[in-house]
């Protein structure tokens, strides 16, 4: 059987409490530190969206399946999150919304940079499958 395909919709401000839990456990797959809670998260997110970034959801079915946030920059479009529910995953999907955005949203934008945690193989697998490439690589000291 044929999945139908996602549909994309622009975020707004009044999305933020549908994308911080979506937030949270994005945060939680990929061994982030972030301490939030979903309170804290609903609230950035908010603040994200009225602000610098722009947001998508993704619905598949009549369901969220996923999301992302993203910010223009001088000489790119930084990708700051893109997220896909569990379920969904290792299906393609991912990688057809990326493509989607790539074709439409973020057309004007040839070059797209994000980050991805090192420990985070399976983010990285997914970015490389996508047609990302090593640029550069952060190292930090904690005392």
């Amino acid at each position: 059987m044929k999945r139908n395909s996602v549909k994309i919709r622009a975020a707004a401000p009044k999305d933020s409490g549908l994308l911080a839990p979506m937030n949270h456990r994005l945060i939680r797959d990929s061994g982030h530190r972030n301490p939030m809670n979903i309170d804290q998260l609903t609230r950035r997110m908010r603040r994200w969206l009225k602000g610098e970034y722009k947001g998508c959801v993704f619905e598949m079915d009549g369901k969220t399946v996923g999301y992302c946030v993203y910010r223009k920059e001088e000489d790119f479009l930084y990708v700051r999150q893109l997220y896909i529910e569990r379920a969904y995953r290792r299906k393609g999907l991912g990688l057809e919304v990326v493509k989607i955005m790539r074709k439409t949203i973020w057309k004007n934008y040839p070059l797209l940079r994000m980050d991805v945690l090192v420990r985070n193989r399976p983010g990285v697998h997914f970015w490389r499958a996508a047609g990302f490439k090593d640029y550069c690589l952060t190292l930090e000291s904690v005392n």
